[in-house]
């Protein structure tokens, strides 16, 4: 057996444990709805409020940075940098990933440390590197002095309802919202035949073949359907080649930074390749300026293949063809303090 099909095997095996079907590594659609947790359903209050705290730079210490300023909304929902600024210019060692169709993550952050939405929410927040609050009630004493905010946490959540857990729920909710449907595969999969160029068809085919779909499967081609908290996750790079020290692949430990396990080291949640044209630079430490680049290294470092021009040139055809309809996002009015600052 050779050594890409011992990978294979390990990952079908792995998925197979958790109940689920082989038919998970089949294409789907991208639903136009995501599911909600029971104990935080979606309203238009709700959804409204989340926006405005994402938007919001007086969520973080010097009120300059938004959750909006890494994972931009009214683009890619990144930032499109090898890593993030945050407070007073600081830089984290990760890419921010898109919060596009984040809802359909089974877990959150590049090391898969936060479950839910509404976790990673209260997380950047206080990140020193990032927002740089001091604590949950610093962040809730701010709010307090906006009296809008007070207004609609009480319209939203109840009397007592203006705490940090409410504030990452109205995130969550706006997030939950945040879906790119009917791109051209998905168009393609519905029974529109010609959704897809003659070249992304090779490249659907080759996608398969050279066997990119072990590990980006489901509707947002992040991996299987799996329970909110369990996630789904490979080692990178899981071959040594040229590409380790040219990109420095290695450099990070991945999930081990989260969990000091040692089986976790280089481990990643497997990202969602929709939108993925638009996301560059690419991988957790965004080292590589291309698509191009990034289908060559890919193949290489996980499945050992070296792949031809053309079959390049097709699979980044058919990734192009993951590209959906992006709805229309508007920039919120935030609410005002009358003749004060917040911010020094």
């Amino acid at each position: 057996m050779t050594r890409l099909s011992n990978f294979v095997t390990r990952a079908v095996t792995g998925v197979a444990l958790t109940g689920i079907s082989l038919g998970a590594f089949a294409f789907q659609a991208l639903p136009e709805k995501a599911p909600e947790p029971a104990d935080n359903p979606g309203t238009v209050a709700k959804i409204e409020l989340g926006k405005q705290l994402y938007f919001d730079p007086r969520l973080s210490l010097d009120g300059t940075v938004s959750c909006n300023s890494c994972h931009n909304v009214m683009a890619s929902g990144t930032d499109n940098k090898a890593t993030s600024a945050g407070v007073a210019g600081k830089h984290g060692g990760r890419s921010a990933p898109t919060v596009w169709n984040s809802a359909f993550l089974s877990v959150q952050f590049w090391d898969g440390r936060a479950d839910t939405l509404e976790d990673q929410a209260k997380g950047p927040i206080l990140n020193p590197v990032e927002m740089a609050m001091p604590s949950e009630k610093a962040v809730m004493d701010r709010l307090q002095q906006i009296p809008g905010y007070v207004t609609q946490f009480k319209a939203v959540f109840g009397d007592d309802g203006m705490t940090y857990d409410n504030l990452a729920k109205a995130i969550g909710a706006f997030e939950r919202i945040l879906i790119t449907p009917n791109a051209p595969l998905d168009r393609y999969l519905k029974g529109d035949k010609s959704a897809l160029s003659a070249a992304a068809k090779r490249g659907m085919q080759a996608f398969e073949e050279v066997g990119c779909n072990v590990c980006h499967a489901g509707a947002n081609f992040s991996g299987p359907s799996l329970p909110v908290g369990q996630g789904f996750y490979r080692r990178f790079p899981t071959f040594d080649s040229k590409y380790d020290s040219q990109y420095q692949l290695k450099a990070d430990a991945g999930r081990y930074e989260a969990t000091s396990k040692e089986a976790d080291k280089h481990m990643w949640r497997v990202p969602t390749l929709r939108n993925i044209n638009l996301t560059a630079p690419y991988f957790h430490h965004g080292a590589v300026k291309t698509l191009d680049e990034a289908v060559r290294v890919m193949a290489k470092t996980q499945l050992s293949k070296e792949l031809t021009d053309q079959q390049v040139t097709d699979i980044v055809a058919f990734l192009d063809g993951l590209t959906g309809e992006f709805p229309q996002i508007s920039m919120p009015r935030l609410p005002a303090t009358a003749n004060s600052s917040l911010v020094d």
